[in-house]
């Protein structure tokens, strides 16, 4: 190991040391929470700083197989952004139910650490180490609270459904490292390039590869039908741990997809692009039908992230129409709905302050007069889901949807599917507006008193979710130059 390989990778190890520097912290002062939330705080805003600065000069470690560019800045901020805003969100939640808020944010920072390797990996072994390492401590988060019962059902179908996609994305891997013979990103492209460029036809084997691979991102990413952990683990999951399980592994399974999908699986884009387009159209379809009929906001919003999984996929399928725009489009949604929506759940969270309060419709009946500023943000994030400008909902579904009209064909189809989709999702998005301003509280219990972080947190949420729909040209350039690291079509 060099000395550049260190300082390409002086993030992740800032990353690591951030975990390490909470676990020291709550082993000297045990039951600290405010003093293992700061310290975690202000090592994450490190880190962040240390990420900036080293990705202003695109680097590659360990003979290529990790590499620096603006793609792997841009993710590891977000990553760092989600678990910041997750740890701010938690303590309200967390500390009347007696939970350990220092170990939530160790096991928090660990997954960070395994999504920030996905961003960064030009190696299909490491695309699966880091993939490993983020799942689970997702699978402990999920099952945090151990004495609900549905906390630990939720975790046990998450364990046992991700453990079966790893499997059989590691069957793909297997196949396509075979086949090509290297396991390195721009190996598998050039190997592929090469057998498209000689009109060899697609063998059975490559075709299988394909296939696990795509199964097993689905499963990551919740596409339908590959979707059935989601539900049970979003509601059963604490409150502020479904907020980041909605963000988190979806925006680094993405990153696996960008990495796996575009740079090294790109020349085979005519293949795998009417895949993309059937997953993306079933997806939001059934996530945005089968969210009509919930009750419980929390499972509500489970669908509806399924959703948005098939509106991010709109992106995907664009660019392998040929639309450049389409992959700007998915790394803006990305981002857009990484605030959106933790914004949401962290209301649902302050909600939830005291024990025994549900998620069911009912707890928000009201909740615009009883507590003002939390009902106006809440419709703020449920607009801006919905796609409402001048959200940063609106912008990103607009991104994308354009650039599937770009490309035409069979996308311009899927860009009309996804127009009735965003139409179709308002209703149960305004259903729960009409409940926090048209119905009677179902309780005379006092307005809760939440903390500083919390707000801390929801401002920062509210902020990005408004500047990003307001003044979007300036994350765009961003994510343009995200974009450019990785495009291998033309």
């Amino acid at each position: 190991m060099t000395f550049e390989d260190l300082t390409t990778i002086a993030p992740l190890i800032l990353a690591v040391l951030s975990a390490a520097a909470v676990l020291i912290v709550d082993l000297i002062w045990p039951g600290r929470s405010p003093l293992a939330i700061a310290t975690a705080l202000l090592t994450l805003g490190a880190t962040a700083a240390v990420t900036i600065v080293v990705g202003q000069s695109p680097s590659t470690a360990f003979g290529g197989a990790y590499t620096v560019d603006a793609l792997t800045s841009f993710l590891d901020v977000l990553f760092i952004a989600i678990v910041v805003l997750t740890i701010m969100f938690a303590p309200d939640y967390l500390l009347p139910r007696s939970l350990p808020v220092a170990e939530f944010a160790i096991v928090l920072i660990f997954a960070m650490c395994g999504a920030m390797l996905i961003a960064g990996s030009a190696d299909l072994l490491l695309l699966f180490l880091g993939l490993e390492l983020m799942v689970l401590p997702g699978y402990l988060l999920a099952g945090f609270h151990k004495s609900d019962s549905y906390s630990t059902e939720g975790a046990i179908k998450y364990f046992l459904l991700g453990a079966f996609s790893s499997a059989i994305f590691l069957f793909g891997l297997a196949f396509v490292w075979g086949l090509t013979g290297t396991t390195r990103v721009d190996g598998v492209a050039e190997a592929l390039s090469a057998i498209i460029a000689g009109d060899a036809p697609l063998s059975p084997g490559l075709a299988m590869g394909l296939a696990f691979l795509t199964t097993g991102v689905a499963f990551k990413i919740a596409a339908v039908p590959f979707h059935y952990w989601t539900p049970d683990a979003y509601q059963g999951s604490p409150t502020p741990i479904t907020g980041y399980l909605s963000v988190g592994p979806k925006i680094g399974a993405f990153a696996l997809i960008l990495r796996l999908f575009v740079e090294a699986l790109g020349p085979l884009s005519d293949v795998w692009l009417p895949v993309i387009v059937i997953l993306s159209a079933i997806t939001m379809t059934l996530g945005n039908l089968v969210a009509l009929t919930q009750d419980n906001v929390k499972r509500m919003l489970a669908y509806s992230s399924i959703a948005h999984t098939g509106y991010m996929l709109v992106g995907l399928a664009a660019y392998a129409g040929g639309q450049m725009d389409g992959l700007e489009g998915l790394l803006y949604y990305g981002a857009a709905y990484t605030f959106m929506n933790l914004g949401a759940f962290a209301v649902i969270a302050a909600l939830q302050k005291r024990t025994g309060v549900t998620s069911s419709l009912g707890t928000f009946a009201g909740l615009g007069r009883k507590e003002p500023l939390l009902g106006i943000l809440m419709a703020l994030f449920l607009l801006s889901l919905t796609g409402i400008p001048p959200t940063a909902g609106f912008f990103a579904k607009a991104t994308v949807i354009v650039a599937a009209v770009e490309a035409g064909g069979a996308l311009t189809v899927l860009a009309v599917i996804a127009v009735l989709n965003a139409a179709a999702a308002a209703f149960y998005y305004l259903r729960i507006i009409v409940y926090m301003y048209m119905r009677d509280p179902e309780s005379d219990a006092p307005a809760l008193r939440h903390g500083a972080l919390m707000w801390g947190g929801l401002a920062a949420a509210t902020t990005m979710t408004l500047l990003l729909g307001l003044l979007p040209s300036a994350l765009l350039e961003i994510v343009t130059d995200a974009a450019k690291a990785i495009a291998t079509i033309p």
